[in-house]
């Protein structure tokens, strides 16, 4: 599979991450939808690659998926935390 039809089923998977994100990372998540689908994209574009360098070169797999969804609640997690620290100081 070529790497522009990789990209693209990323992406994709990063729309679908990102909603997974939002309903399994705990508490209000003041942000709007398109910040969701940017962050599932940036996740699923990480978790993709990393998926993409244990399954030694295979584009797009089921674990490629999983580690779309990881990746997207790492990064929801990481613009929580930092939004957080903003508005605390």
């Amino acid at each position: 599979m070529g790497l522009i039809w990789a990209i693209i089923v990323w992406t994709v998977f990063g729309l679908v991450a990102g909603a997974l994100a939002r309903l399994l990372v705990p508490g209000r998540q003041p942000m709007s939808t398109l910040s969701t689908i940017v962050l599932g994209v940036i996740g699923s574009f990480v978790g993709g690659f990393i998926g993409f360098l244990f399954t030694g070169g295979e584009m797009v797999r089921a674990s490629g998926f999983i580690m779309s969804v990881i990746g997207a609640v790492i990064a929801l997690s990481v613009y929580l935390y930092s939004n957080r620290r903003k508005t605390a100081v």
